[in-house]
């Protein structure tokens, strides 16, 4: 696998030589990774958006909640269906292009929803939707990769992921009240009039040239014509990147995945008794627990290039907050320490992962690996979901904890055992 602490500083100092001046340190394209990360809050709220106005969606259109909720799976499986083939599809086109073709056909699809007479048409609009969302969250994950130098990836997809954060504890609540006072059509329509603005932010801001497409997939700034004001930075060596550790590293997150997913689709039932105790109760919590996730996200940020390390640690963490749920029913405080450290530490996974991911697949497959990122996301959330339901119909919700527990730390050994072979392997190949 990848650690970019060792290979980055040799391969620096060989590059540069004994003479060579101070890399100077590179500033971060605030204004291009805020807009994505705009554009990662509509996507999530998009997503999320029916289960914020259930019961109004639900009468408007003469259906029960149930088939209402089925629009959310319905959404998950056309991304994990729909990705990567229109990722292959759109492969020589610019990415900020893509981007933005994306965005504005998420808005219509919104707005074909807010209009739409019949539960089939939304469901429809559902699916145009969720394909233009596939093909955002693939394309959105490596344009961020070619905005940023490598050893600022970390930071780079903790900026736009925090967008996505944001729409999971800030875009979900908000729906949920512009539905109680315009009705469940005007948040559809207020969904693509954002859908729409996000897109003329992408056109205004990120600019061509801060963004490669497939056909360019040099390094830039390895590029002969760097400007001298931002010298080459060497990244991991090729050997150190592959199909072979990307495929590692999403399936060994796609298992953890399962994992977590599996308990927090339930974090309501889980939480209930422990809710009780504090003001706000459920609402509370689950306010709490997204709030711990956005920290986790920031803090994920923070490692930079020893994001292999902090992989590992935020899954041990998770397992054990997972685990220790079983624990929440004691008393109120234990249960918000227990959410607040299962919070911060699963939020801090997914930008962790996706770094590790990108930076595995190289230049040459970012693409690939872009597209396989929402997949992998969404087949997590998808198989956690299912088998934790069944556990709970089986053995009721007391089970989900060690359930949980117990697949992310499988996981964890995975991890551990795939980083440990790649070490070993750089320390062969520098010996050679």
């Amino acid at each position: 696998m990848i650690d970019t602490t060792t290979t980055n500083r040799s391969a620096t100092t060989a590059a540069e030589g004994p003479s060579a001046t101070p890399v100077a340190p590179l500033r971060l394209p605030w204004p291009a990774l805020l807009v994505l990360g705009s554009a990662t809050f509509v996507m999530v709220t998009a997503e999320m958006l029916p289960t914020a106005v259930l019961p109004q969606m639900a009468a408007g259109l003469g259906v029960s909640e149930a088939q209402t909720g089925l629009l959310v799976s319905i959404w998950a499986g056309v991304v994990v269906i729909g990705s990567l083939p229109l990722v292959r599809l759109t492969r020589r086109f610019d990415r900020r292009t893509v981007v933005i073709a994306s965005l504005i056909g998420l808005g219509a699809a919104a707005a074909t929803t807010s209009i739409a007479p019949t539960y089939e048409l939304v469901a429809a609009g559902r699916v145009v939707g969720a394909l233009a969302v596939g093909l955002l969250w693939a394309t959105t994950n490596a344009l961020t990769a070619d905005l940023v130098d490598d050893r600022d990836l970390a930071r780079g997809v903790a900026i736009v992921l925090g967008g996505a954060t944001l729409g999971m504890v800030l875009g979900t609540p908000i729906a949920s009240l512009v539905a109680q006072w315009a009705g469940w059509r005007a948040t559809f329509a207020g969904l693509a009039v954002a859908a729409l603005v996000a897109a003329a932010l992408v056109r205004w801001i990120v600019h061509p040239g801060d963004a490669g497409g497939d056909a360019v997939e040099a390094p830039r700034r390895a590029s002969t014509d760097a400007p001298a004001s931002r010298p080459a930075i060497a990244a991991p060596a090729a050997g150190h990147r592959g199909i072979g550790p990307m495929l590692a590293v999403v399936g060994l997150v796609g298992l953890l995945l399962v994992g977590h997913y599996g308990a927090y689709t339930f974090i309501t039932r889980i939480v209930e008794a422990s809710a009780a105790g504090i003001p706000g109760g459920v609402g509370a919590m689950l306010l709490v627990f997204g709030l711990a996730s956005a920290a986790g996200v920031v803090l994920a940020g923070r490692f930079g290039a020893r994001t292999e390390r902090a992989l590992v640690v935020g899954a041990v963490v998770t397992a054990a907050g997972i685990a220790a749920l079983g624990l929440v029913d004691a008393d109120p405080v234990v249960g918000l320490v227990v959410v607040v450290v299962w919070g911060i530490a699963s939020g801090a996974v997914p930008p962790l992962a996706q770094t590790l991911i990108l930076r595995s697949a190289g230049t040459e497959r970012r693409g690939l690996a872009g597209a396989l990122i929402p997949v992998v996301f969404n087949l997590g959330i998808a198989v956690g979901a299912g088998v934790a339901s069944g556990l709970v119909g089986a053995a009721g919700v007391a089970a989900l904890p060690v359930f949980g527990a117990t697949v992310v730390a499988a996981s964890v050994v995975g991890l551990a055992i795939a980083f440990a072979t790649g070490a070993r392997s750089r320390r062969r190949a520098m010996a050679g």
